[in-house]
């Protein structure tokens, strides 16, 4: 069988993939070709989500196909790797559609619900019977959020009653519930709600005019006396402990993105090159335009590295924060760079969404900055090299 990536693989990490796999990932970039590549520059330029998807994307079983499945009914750390790689290697926003659903929503409920609440929820939200969205940043809050958290969370009875407000919150419009992280006034911690997106009280406000990430509907939510039961409470989050345990295991998903989206810019700007003609034969010919498609083709496969070994030590049970913080902020820089480097090899060309390599080059910058700002884990891993914090004095 041919390889799923021998433009921007190299050195052929896929080869770690199991055959099931690699089967379904063949599957996935099938969908994507059809179903989304045809009406992707549409969608950017109305910004609009690409949700008809989601009842393709149930069908695949990219998440439960038990051909996947351990025995405690996961999938393999690495495979789990890919498949954030090969959607952003299309689009990064829509597998944001995928992941920010069964990744991050269903992840919080795994890891933050009881053995009840999960069962009784799993099933929904891995099939897109029950959708979600995961509602932490606040306007005035990104990386303080720790110590800023300003929506609150007041119990009377069985419900609770919670008022603050939220921003970009992705997939929130398209979704039934939203997991509303909310500061307990009784003790001061946090605690996880599931909250219904009709509910009395909750506003969304879609966030217009933004550069990046068009494919992904961001929302502003208020909440204002909105009622939550106490049955829709997560019951394993009492803390940011529990908070940052769930982080450790999300954030490394974000070194697999960008690494992905620098494949498919990279790959982009290679066709391109390949295909245009100047001073009578194609410019990728000239020395000029191999020594920056080299440079991407670099920037890949380190960044594929740093996100297969990060995979590997997840796989092991190995998170520590400085782990993932390091991947994140490495592999976003390199992201920055691969996507200026394509956008030079399609010239002026390389501004008109029609040739991919635009919408790679503004994504790049919203991947830079969310899951925390570069600077953010530089700290995380600066402290754990030093032993010194540097965040408070």
């Amino acid at each position: 069988m041919s390889a799923l990536y021998p433009v921007s693989d190299l050195y052929g990490f896929e080869e770690l993939l199991t055959g099931p796999e690699l089967a379904k990932l063949r599957s996935l970039r099938e969908l994507l070709d059809t179903e989304l590549r045809p009406v992707l520059a549409d969608h950017w330029e109305r910004a609009a989500s690409p949700i008809h998807l989601r009842e393709p994307l149930r069908d695949l079983r990219l998440a439960d196909d038990p051909a996947l499945l351990d025995g405690e009914g996961n999938v393999r750390e690495l495979y789990r790797g890919f498949r954030n790689f090969e959607f952003s290697r299309t689009d990064i926003g829509t597998g944001m559609l995928y992941h920010g659903q069964v990744a991050m929503f269903r992840e919080l409920v795994r890891q933050g619900g009881s053995d009840a609440q999960v069962a009784a929820w799993d099933d929904d939200i891995v099939s897109f019977r029950m959708t979600g969205a995961f509602a932490l940043t606040e306007p005035d809050h990104g990386s303080d959020i720790a110590r800023g958290l300003e929506t609150t969370a007041r119990r009377d009875g069985d419900r609770w009653i919670l008022d603050g407000r939220k921003r970009w919150i992705g997939n929130v419009a398209h979704s039934e519930f939203v997991a509303v992280f909310a500061r307990d006034v009784a003790d001061g911690e946090v605690k996880v709600f599931l909250t219904r997106t009709d509910a009395r009280g909750l506003t969304l406000t879609t966030i217009e005019r933004k550069a990046a990430l068009r494919l992904v509907t961001n929302s502003d939510i208020d909440l204002v006396g909105v009622e939550v039961p106490e049955s829709h409470r997560l019951q394993r989050i009492a803390s940011f402990a529990d908070v940052s345990a769930l982080f450790r295991t999300l954030r490394p998903d974000v070194a697999w993105i960008a690494a992905g989206a620098q494949a498919g810019a990279y790959e982009a700007a290679l066709a391109y090159a390949l295909n245009r003609e100047q001073f009578g034969r194609p410019i990728a010919g000239f020395q000029l335009v191999q020594d920056k498609l080299v440079r991407m083709l670099g920037n890949v496969t380190a960044s594929l590295a740093m996100a297969v070994r990060l995979s590997e030590r997840r796989q092991q049970g190995v998170q520590r924060d400085e782990d993932s913080a390091l991947a994140k902020l490495w592999v976003a820089d390199r992201l920055r760079e691969t996507v200026a480097w394509a956008r030079e090899v399609v010239g002026g060309n390389g501004i008109v969404i029609d040739n991919e390599v635009a919408r790679f080059f503004t994504d790049a910058e919203a991947v830079y900055t969310y899951e925390g700002t570069r600077e953010m884990n530089t700290l995380i891993v600066g402290r754990a090299v030093t032993g010194l914090s540097a965040f408070v004095r």
